[in-house]
């Protein structure tokens, strides 16, 4: 499809030409090398899915039918009140691969609330057979409920339309259906039309897709793949593979990968990225625009969603994610550079992320329940707010820059005695612990079972200055403090059952569960972590102990203590394995990738 200016786009395309001989070889590579890296799903699990997706299709409906018969509708109007799926995310698109959840928005009539959806439907799905781990967030900023289905992950949006009955034909391109919607219904609605827009607005749906996963698969591996945690989601990544398809409509996979990465490495932020001209409408419904909105103003790396009303799907990146992803975008042009040219293989580009070896410092983020089902909301709810612990640190003097990782870290504690709940709230889970079943601990008088889940940010801090002489202090109280009490805002937080604690490692203290098998460098003996009453240097709320009992200060001046982390003159002066010491004089020394000749990247801004 293209628009009655002949191309699809704001822009003319950069070049129409066909791709070269090398080009087409190469894609048949990246497309051999993309089956190696098991990114296609098998022809069992597509039927899997299918299966799943009319079973959760027929309970949307019995959903709908009762909360109708609940509202006092009659049976025949229940019946013909409809409900009806829709898929969006990497699933509508094309491109997910094994074990991907499948995105669905579930589409109600007007008398159906979102309370019903998390009280009526969320119950109904925990009754499904084979369905487990059901979680619902209402109070996300587009409200959510997670589960499996037969091993199948799905996450559930609502969206309730102004209609007295849902279709079995309705179709969400028209504009006029987000009319007297509130706006986390037109959120919710935002997938699946930005999907369909987005497969509208490229030349090449295969070519696309093709190209789109190999971006997927390289953004994950380098863990830059996050919308939460201030990098970019899915479907930003999916709007700058279909703006860079839009620029060379006749190209193959091979070379939109390899310009992909060129001129996202060169693009003037913060231009925006889009697909289309953002479009007003008649509907009282905000539309990104930063000459009218201070906030839209402060959009890093703006990535515009094309479908009405235009959105920005990246307004969680912040100053370091910005450094972070462009860093990569400049190692993976010159990847692709060597794959070209023959000096390199594909593979190179899907290569593993380095972050557990990349900083001298790490904060640990732990969050701990008693029970499974809440940590996973508790969890979720701190990860949520763990980007604004980073904006928090990125204005510490002498903190270059803070690195979050994209995911955080599971583990069951099986523990004896209060003292052990304690440490491992704080982190300090001791071998003894980690092999404990159980089993070991049925019967034992107060024993118990922690869950908790840990999340990692990398800190980079400056080099000290050549002649400064003493002691330095890096202050990390403040944002730490505030986030803290950010989480602890969560209207359902109970300081019985919940803990948070912050508190900052050495690399040579990163725990073996984050790193794969023969990953790890071998290390030296560490210092056995103090127990009893002199412990616990950190701000925290254990689990099932009352809080009152053991209440500390939050902030404690000590190299393991959360707020004051001190680091001595012969540790600076060491501070060489930051993102910008040895690793990033690698990065320094690769060349500004260029576009091949004759092909002008200003095209794509309109900066001519």
């Amino acid at each position: 499809m293209t628009t009655e200016r002949g191309f699809l786009g704001v822009t003319p395309p950069i070049s129409t030409a066909e791709s070269t001989e090398r080009e087409k070889e190469v894609t048949a590579t990246l497309m051999e090398e993309l089956r190696r890296q098991n990114t296609f799903e098998s022809v069992e699990e597509a039927r899997l899915r299918e299966t799943v997706l009319g079973r959760v299709a027929a309970a949307v409906k019995k959903f709908v039918y009762e909360v109708s018969l609940s509202r006092g509708l009659s049976e025949a109007a229940a019946n013909a009140a409809g409900g009806k799926i829709f898929t969006f995310g990497s699933y509508r698109l094309g491109v997910h691969g094994p074990g991907s959840d499948i995105d669905t928005l579930c589409v109600v009539p007007k008398h159906v609330s979102r309370e019903d959806f998390f009280q009526t439907f969320e119950p109904m799905l925990r009754a499904l057979e084979d369905a487990t781990e059901v979680s619902g967030v209402p109070e996300a900023y587009v409200p959510i409920i997670k589960t499996k289905i037969s091993g199948i992950p799905l996450d559930f949006l609502m969206a309730r339309l102004a209609l007295s009955s849902i279709p079995d034909d309705l179709s969400l391109k028209d504009d006029n259906l987000l009319r007297n919607l509130d706006e986390r219904c037109v959120r919710s609605l935002g997938g699946s039309r930005v999907n369909d827009e987005i497969l509208r607005l490229v030349p090449h749906v295969e070519v696309y897709r093709d190209s789109l996963r190999c971006i997927k698969l390289w953004a994950q591996r380098r863990a830059i793949y996050s919308n939460v945690n201030g990098f970019l989601g899915g479907v930003a990544w999916a709007i700058l593979v279909a703006r860079i398809c839009q620029l060379y409509p006749n190209a193959t996979a091979g070379a939109i990968v390899s310009r992909f990465f060129i001129i996202m490495y060169q693009w003037s932020w913060p231009q925006p990225v889009l697909l289309k001209q953002i479009e007003e409408g008649p509907l009282q419904v905000r539309v990104w625009n930063p000459k009218l909105y201070p906030a839209d103003r402060s959009h890093r790396m703006p990535i515009i969603t094309p479908a009405y009303p235009a959105m920005c799907s990246t307004h969680n990146v912040t100053a370091s994610t910005q450094m972070i992803v462009t860093e990569e975008f400049k190692k993976g042009a010159d990847i692709v550079d060597k794959v070209i040219v023959g000096t390199a293989s594909w593979s190179e580009l899907f290569q593993k992320h380095d972050f557990f070896h990349k900083y001298r410092y790490y904060l640990q983020v732990i969050a701990s329940t008693a029970t499974a089902d809440l940590q996973i909301k508790w969890a979720g709810t701190v990860e949520s707010r763990i980007r604004q612990l980073v904006m928090k640190l990125e204005y510490v003097d002498s903190l270059i820059l803070a690195h979050p990782f994209i995911k955080g870290f599971d583990q069951v504690s099986h523990c004896v005695s209060e003292e052990e709940v304690r440490q491992v709230a704080q982190g300090q889970i001791s071998d003894v612990i980690t092999k404990r079943t159980k089993a070991d601990i049925e019967g034992l008088d107060g024993s118990s079972t922690v869950h908790s889940t840990t999340f990692y940010i990398g800190l980079l801090i400056e080099p000290k200055p050549l002649g400064a002489v003493g002691p330095r202090r890096l202050d990390i109280s403040y944002p730490t403090t505030e986030f803290t009490k950010l989480v602890k805002m969560w209207e359902k937080y109970d300081e019985d059952t919940m803990g948070i604690v912050v508190r900052n490692i050495k690399s040579s203290a990163l725990p073996d569960y984050v790193f794969d098998e023969g990953e790890r460098q071998p290390k030296q003996a560490l210092k056995r972590p103090k127990t009893g009453k002199g412990s616990g240097k950190s701000s925290n709320t254990s689990p099932d102990m009352p809080n009152k009992k053991r209440r500390r200060s939050e902030t404690q001046d000590n190299e393991n203590g959360i707020p004051g982390l001190s680091f001595s003159s012969t540790a600076l002066l060491g501070e060489t394995n930051g993102l910008y010491a040895p690793i990033n004089r690698a990065v320094n020394e690769i060349k500004t990738p260029q576009l091949p000749l004759g092909e002008n990247a200003a095209v794509a801004t309109g900066a001519q």
